[in-house]
């Protein structure tokens, strides 16, 4: 049963009961977008009579998808929102793909390559030597080019240098490859899907299953993604798309943001609503976001407004270097802390690079406040991880196919893209597994001796790894694996710097540890109910949200999120904005970012740039940001501008700091 009907404004109101045809809405920060979509499911559902298997809601991260899931499980009740089609792109993709693999030329049980998997196969592609780097790169480009819908077949498609004449040429050796592994990498989600709906009967069957489509954050969509969804609303567009042109910060992965005015042009009949009342921010906040985001251009004009009051001026703080700055936030943070304006997970400390944590996590640590920094890479992502997770889930489930072509080469074994090529082949006429493929001495036969005898050997220690690991000491078996494919000395080869060496080492060694812990907690489990828990806590640990803690995160990854307390940290020339994107030309999209992170902010805002910041080992003269002449003067509170003031705010803070000690002594 549903629950009654929440209040919307005016503006919130009429994008829910649009439906004559297209819809855009502009929604600004903090103005209520994700509401409007979830009352506008509703709406379609109990006033318009529309069954929510006729409705797709689209959103960009599986964390958006879950929370707008259990939103409208509130509103319409669990049985009525488990109808409705609530997705990421990528997962409406993955279904659109394998309800239509044959149409596409793939065989039952596709694979789905990560991003260092896709990796592999083009280091695999490419001469025996090329280093990691240029993997990396052209692996870029070949996403770039699927990310505007590029087909390695495609006539006309003009390479802008050499290099990238033959990344083009490895283009269709990458392609067949996959095809030949019946594995697609994250991009062939979109594309592949994309490829399907170019058929009538496919884009009919789905035009009729998805009767109406909503699209959440619809700036950030790419080419494909927006012919996709082109395809799907059909020609008469029964579409609610959501977004904000001031709020496309990802265009360094293709994203758009000139999507939102191609739909006038592709639907004349377009309405356009926009919502610019902010139910975050205060009004000092959201009139120095508006001054920032006019110096850039715009089809459609908006402004932010609030009624929740002025609120604090926005402090701005220079500091002599970087370790000044971070001791300055830690000091500002525990001054606020302790003069009981918020807990600790009340404060987020906002920064351009994953460089600048390291100073800010050593302030925080040395006045002993709890903090959780986000957007580093987890631990079960990392290289050496991953490559020993692939080792022992194929010890357990021979069947896993991503899991073989992740390591059945890592170490080189000889085992080639030919080679791999083969078992793929003779695995899809068999219909069965690669691993088993790779066990039959009819698969292989006609490889070359040397390949023959190495995947031989690779079988054979995976096998003997997985029977001891449920018949005797599962931990001795992991360990026993590890040496004997000599992952430390594979390790020592790839890794150039010893201090990266030592960390990836210590994962290895924190992997087993990790595995020791789960199996003294349960000494009769065997590796395979091992790895079960192991697997299951990757899951639990990706979806966890830190609570009490001090957020420490990336520009980019504060987008969509709020707080009440928010420092703004190396708001210079060159940081933010950043000197690679000035040299190509994104100065809009670096004001964008600056957008963002002014509005994660609800009640406090402070800016603190370095007057010098060490760069490759030397100290380098700094200037302030651009973006802070554009916020208006009257706005904005300096320190060093006003002594009795600072004066003011040094003693109160001295107070604080003489009894928070004389709290930890006990006086």
């Amino acid at each position: 049963m549903s629950t009654p009907s929440i209040q919307l404004n005016d503006q919130q109101h009429a994008a829910v009961t649009y439906t004559g045809g297209p819809l855009l809405v502009l929604a600004g920060a903090g103005s209520g977008k994700t509401r409007v979509i979830i009352e506008k499911v509703v709406y379609l559902v109990e006033q318009r009579g529309l069954p929510g298997a006729k409705v797709a809601a689209i959103t960009f991260t599986n964390k958006a998808a879950k929370e707008m899931k259990e939103r409208l499980a509130g509103r319409l009740g669990i049985e009525k929102a488990n109808g409705v089609t609530v997705s990421t792109f990528h997962s409406l993709g993955w279904q659109i793909l394998r309800a239509h693999h044959e149409l596409l030329g793939y065989r039952p049980g596709i694979s789905i390559l990560d991003e260092s998997d896709s990796q592999t196969v083009v280091r695999d592609l490419l001469p025996e030597g090329t280093a990691p780097e240029m993997v990396r790169l052209a692996r870029a480009q070949l996403s770039r080019w699927k990310n505007h819908a590029l087909s390695s077949g495609d006539e006309g498609v003009g390479a802008q240098s050499a290099g990238e004449e033959a990344i083009w040429r490895l283009y269709s050796r990458y392609e067949e490859h996959l095809k030949n592994l019946n594995a697609v990498d994250f991009d062939d989600l979109i594309l592949q899907s994309l490829r399907a709906l170019q058929d009538e009967n496919v884009r009919l069957q789905w035009q009729q299953r998805i009767r109406y489509l909503l699209v959440d954050e619809y700036q950030d969509t790419n080419e494909a993604q927006y012919r996709l969804l082109r395809l799907l609303a059909g020609e008469d567009g029964r579409l609610t798309a959501v977004g904000d042109d001031d709020q496309s910060i990802y265009g360094w992965r293709g994203a758009q943001p000139e999507n939102l005015q191609r739909l006038a042009d592709d639907y004349h009949s377009l309405e356009v609503i926009k919502l610019e009342q902010n139910y975050r921010s205060c009004g000092t906040v959201l009139h120095a976001a508006n001054a920032l985001i006019a110096n850039n251009p715009h089809a459609v004009e908006k402004r932010l407004w609030s009624a929740l009051g002025d609120g604090d001026a926005i402090r701005v703080v220079p500091c002599g270097d970087e370790k000044q700055e971070a001791a300055m936030i830690a000091a500002e943070i525990l001054h606020k802390r302790h003069t009981g304006r918020g807990n600790w997970g009340d404060f987020a400390v906002l920064y351009r690079g994953n460089h600048q944590s390291r100073v800010l996590e050593q302030a925080l640590r040395e006045q002993r406040i709890p903090y959780h920094l986000s957007g580093g890479t987890s631990f079960f992502e990392r290289t050496e991880i991953k490559d020993l997770m692939c080792y022992l889930r194929l010890a357990v489930n021979p069947s896993d196919n991503t899991a073989f072509l992740r390591v059945v080469n890592t170490p080189r074994r000889d085992i080639g893209v030919a080679s791999r090529g083969h078992v793929a082949q003779y695995a899809g006429t068999h219909r069965i597994s690669l691993f088993e493929a790779a066990t039959r001495g009819a698969c292989r036969a006609s490889l070359p001796a040397r390949s023959a005898q190495s995947l031989a050997r690779f079988c054979d220690l995976v096998i003997a790894t997985g029977d001891r690991g449920q018949r005797a000491d599962p931990i001795e078996a992991v360990r026993d694996l590890f040496d004997e494919i000599e992952y430390e000395s594979w390790l020592r080869e790839q890794t150039e710097k010893p201090v990266q060496l030592e960390r990836r080492l210590e994962n290895v060694r924190e992997l087993v540890a990790w595995l020791q812990r789960l199996h003294e907690e349960t000494p009769g489990q065997g590796l395979t109910d091992l790895m079960g828990r192991l697997s299951l806590l990757t899951s639990l640990d990706k979806d966890k949200e830190p609570e009490g803690q001090v957020r420490l995160m990336t520009l980019h990854g504060s987008k969509g999120l709020e707080f009440p307390h928010v420092f703004l940290a190396g708001v210079e020339e060159d940081l933010l904005p950043h000197r690679n994107s000035l040299e190509e030309g994104a100065e809009q999209e670096e004001r964008r970012l600056m957008y963002v992170g002014i509005t994660r902010a609800q009640y406090s805002l402070t800016l603190s740039f370095a007057r010098q910041r060490r760069r490759f080992g030397e100290h380098v003269r700094c200037e302030p940001s651009r973006f802070l002449d554009e916020l208006p003067a009257e706005l904005l509170e300096w320190k060093g501008e006003d002594e009795e003031k600072d004066h003011a705010r040094t003693r109160e803070r001295a107070a604080v700091h003489l009894e928070r000690l004389k709290t930890l002594f006990g006086e």
